[in-house]
């Protein structure tokens, strides 16, 4: 079997290959890996299109207009990529949302976008390469968020009765 059409992966394996990326980012780009600031650009171009001098008027969205840049690449890859992976892992069908599951979705990601740019960064930009260049900002990230997984899993492990 192809490594590419496995189920899934070993996460050593995975997270050397992020490693890797990130360490690619650093030379290539001069620029840490993170995908936030992309949703931001777009906003920005919508903006644009719309309300063209409320972009250069609005200091935040002015610094951050380029839009087609290798970030964008990067989101535009994740989303082939991950739709490859499902292809090749065999390409079963998803359980189609029930009932207010799309907007507690949507709802969910939208608060972790907005908390992503609160934080001036998402999860791969803060815990991956904050991280990696040995930012206090990134190892307090990576302690709270295995803080609360461990309390979230006992809170459920709990409720279950387990």
């Amino acid at each position: 079997m192809s490594v590419l059409a496995k189920k899934s992966w070993s996460p050593y394996a995975v997270g050397i290959l992020i490693g890797a990326l990130s360490m690619f980012a650093f030379w290539s780009a001069s620029h840490p890996l993170g995908v936030s600031t992309v949703m931001v650009r777009t906003v920005a171009v919508a903006e644009d299109a719309v309300a063209p001098g409320h972009v250069t008027a609005t200091p935040y969205l002015a610094k951050l207009r380029p839009f087609f840049n290798w970030e964008f690449a990067l989101v535009v890859g994740l989303l082939l990529g991950s739709f490859m992976a499902w292809k090749l892992g065999g390409g079963e069908r998803a359980e189609k949302p029930e009932g207010g599951r799309i907007w507690e979705a949507l709802g969910g990601g939208f608060l972790l976008l907005f908390g992503a740019r609160l934080a001036g960064g998402c999860t791969s930009g803060h815990g991956i390469s904050g991280s990696l260049q040995l930012a206090l900002s990134g190892w307090v990230f990576f302690l709270t968020i295995f803080a609360s997984a461990i309390a979230a899993a006992f809170l459920l492990k709990n409720k279950e009765g387990k």
